[in-house]
């Protein structure tokens, strides 16, 4: 049986969130622990790939501290992007060996979980060629950057549903200037209850990479599980 351990956060600071998962990568690849998938927000945060141009980040200081946006170099790839509250962010923490060891598909397949939940609130969503990350037409609805290091997973995907978009100002998203950032609520018209739309994706990502069980813990119970001597 191939278990998925599942484990809401909640609202979590960048940093904190960042540390849980190098522990549990590190507890995955020493064979600790099975697959997780952890969903949270995050407080208002840039964060910079490790091919980041930081002329991308075009807001001033002084903006920064108005909106209580902290910045981040980040060890994942891609460029900056936004995380916020009322932004899903997904951190897969899988082991590649067990599914497929294929970056580009596993890329492809973040997308489809997405893409899939987006379908259940009758939105076409879909891939541009050039660019990662799941689009409704010139407009991006999720973006996805990882880290893979030994085969393991980090970092994945950030989901805007009831996002402030606005504070996409202070940033050129992903290095792209020539498209538009949305959000489920801004496509629907309507605010979007956070929880449903996390249920969905869990249900989605189990179905995507074939999990048979799927397991529901809080970040305490997680570290029981993973540390049972501690």
């Amino acid at each position: 049986m191939k278990e998925l351990l599942y484990c809401n956060l909640g609202l979590i600071d960048y940093m904190e969130a960042w540390d849980l998962q190098k522990e549990i990568s590190e507890s995955r690849y020493n064979k600790k622990i099975n697959d997780v998938l952890f969903l949270l927000e995050h407080p208002h945060t840039y964060t910079l790939g490790k091919v980041a141009d930081r002329k991308n980040l075009v807001s001033s200081e002084d903006y920064l501290i108005k909106n209580k946006i902290s910045v981040y170099d980040i060890d994942r790839g891609g460029d900056i992007t936004y995380h916020g509250p009322g932004q899903i962010v997904g951190y897969p923490i899988i082991d590649l060996n067990e599914w497929q060891k294929d970056t580009h598909k596993y890329l492809r397949a973040l997308e489809e979980v997405i893409i899939h939940t987006c379908a259940f609130y009758g939105l076409n969503c879909g891939r541009v060629p050039k660019y990662t990350g799941v689009w409704i037409g010139d407009r991006k609805i999720a973006a996805i950057g990882i880290k893979v290091s030994r085969w393991i997973t980090m970092h994945g995907f950030a989901f805007n549903i009831n996002t402030d978009l606005s504070l996409f100002s202070g940033i050129i998203p992903c290095g792209i200037s020539d498209k538009e950032v949305t959000s489920l609520s801004k496509e629907l018209g309507e605010r979007i209850e956070i929880n449903e739309v996390k249920s969905l994706l869990v249900k989605n990502f189990k179905e995507v990479f074939g999990y048979d069980l799927l397991t529901t813990l809080s970040k305490e119970e997680l570290f029981h599980y993973n540390f049972p001597n501690s």
